[in-house]
C-alpha cells in the first residue's frame, strides 16, 4: 500500500519516532487550536487529536485533525466507539482520508459517568477492535462491511492502545489485533524501563515485534503531587516511588520532570521493539516540544 502519512513512512524507514497529543479546544475558532499545537509543528512526527477526552465535549476530533493536516502537521485521529455507530464511523474514515487524515487510533472512550454530562447515552454499536477490522477491510478490500465498493478506498494507518504496566502482555490478543489490521500501538504512560524491557521481551520471544510498531507513552509531570494523582486515578499508570521522591527533592519540579522524561526516552530507545515514544499531557504542548528537541540532541 502506498504510504500516505509521514508517521507510516518514518516507521518503515526505521526512524525512532516522536508522537505528541493535543486536546481540541472548547472554542469554535481554528486559530485557537493552531496556537496550541504550533509548538509541535516540525518537532513531533505526528500529533494525536483526542476525541472528547474525559467524556467531555470539545471541538470535533475529526474537524481538528483536518485543520492540522491542512497546516502541515501529520495528525493521528482518535476515534471512540463510545459516541458513534458503525455508519458514522465508516463515514468519518472516508471523510478523514479524503482530507489528508490517514492515521487513526481506535479507542473505546472514557465513561460518560465520569464526565460533565453523566446522563449521556453510550453508543458502543461496535467495539474498538471491530472498528480497526472495519477500517482494514475498507482500505484493503475497498468495500464496506455490506459489500458496497469504495472507489477510491481510504488510505489508513491503523493504531490501537495498549497498557504495558498491567502485568505481562497477552501475545495472543496482540497478534489477533495485528491480524485484524492494527499497524501500530500507542501505550499508556510507562515510567519504568525494567518493566517495559520485560514486557517487550515477552513479545519479542513470541515473534510479534517484527510484525508491528510499539510507541511508548510518556509525559512530564507538573509536580510530585500530580505524579501521585496519576498513580491513583489513571488506569494502568504506575509512577515508581523513586521518581516521586526525586521530584519531591527537586528545587524545580517541572524542570526535573523534563530531565526524567529525557532520561527515560534514552532508556526506551535501547529496548528491543520500541519504535518511538508518545508524549502526553493536558495543555503541555510547549514543554513536550522542548523535551523532544532536547532528546534529539
Amino acid at each position: 500500500m502506498k504510504n500516505q502519512s509521514l508517521l507510516q513512512q518514518k516507521l518503515l524507514d526505521k526512524v525512532f519516532v516522536y508522537t505528541a497529543e493535543t486536546t481540541p479546544p472548547d472554542a469554535s475558532d481554528k486559530e485557537i487550536l493552531l496556537k496550541n499545537v504550533m509548538p509541535l509543528k516540525g518537532v513531533a512526527d505526528a500529533v494525536n487529536v483526542t476525541d472528547n477526552p474525559g467524556a467531555k465535549a470539545h471541538m470535533s476530533s475529526l474537524t481538528a485533525a483536518i485543520i492540522l493536516a491542512q497546516n502541515g502537521i501529520d495528525p493521528i485521529l482518535q476515534l471512540t466507539v463510545r459516541d458513534r455507530n458503525r455508519l458514522a464511523l465508516q463515514g468519518d474514515l472516508i471523510g478523514a482520508s479524503a482530507l489528508g487524515v490517514n492515521n487513526i487510533l481506535c479507542l473505546k472512550g472514557d465513561d460518560p459517568k465520569n464526565g460533565d454530562q453523566p446522563e449521556t447515552k453510550i453508543v458502543n454499536d461496535i467495539d474498538s477492535l471491530t472498528l480497526a477490522s472495519t477500517a482494514n477491510m475498507m482500505r484493503k478490500e475497498k468495500k464496506f462491511p455490506s459489500g458496497r465498493i469504495i472507489d477510491p478506498s481510504p488510505k489508513l494507518f491503523i493504531g490501537a492502545a495498549e497498557i504495558p504496566t498491567q502485568g505481562k502482555p497477552n501475545p495472543k490478543k496482540i497478534l489477533d489485533e495485528i491480524n485484524k489490521g492494527v499497524d501500530f500501538f500507542q501505550t499508556q504512560y510507562v515510567f519504568d524501563p525494567k518493566l517495559l524491557n520485560e514486557y517487550m521481551k515477552v513479545l519479542g520471544d513470541e515473534g510479534i515485534l517484527e510484525k508491528t510498531n510499539f510507541i511508548i507513552g510518556l509525559g512530564p509531570f507538573a509536580s510530585a503531587k500530580s505524579a501521585k494523582w496519576m498513580n491513583e486515578n489513571l488506569l494502568g499508570v504506575d509512577v515508581p516511588d523513586q521518581i516521586i521522591k526525586r521530584l519531591e527533592g527537586a528545587e524545580d519540579q517541572k524542570e526535573e520532570s523534563k530531565k526524567i522524561c529525557i532520561e527515560l526516552i534514552d532508556n526506551f530507545r535501547n529496548i528491543q521493539g520500541v519504535k518511538g515514544v508518545h508524549l502526553m499531557g493536558h495543555k503541555k504542548e510547549e514543554v513536550i516540544s522542548e523535551i523532544i528537541k532536547e532528546s534529539k540532541k
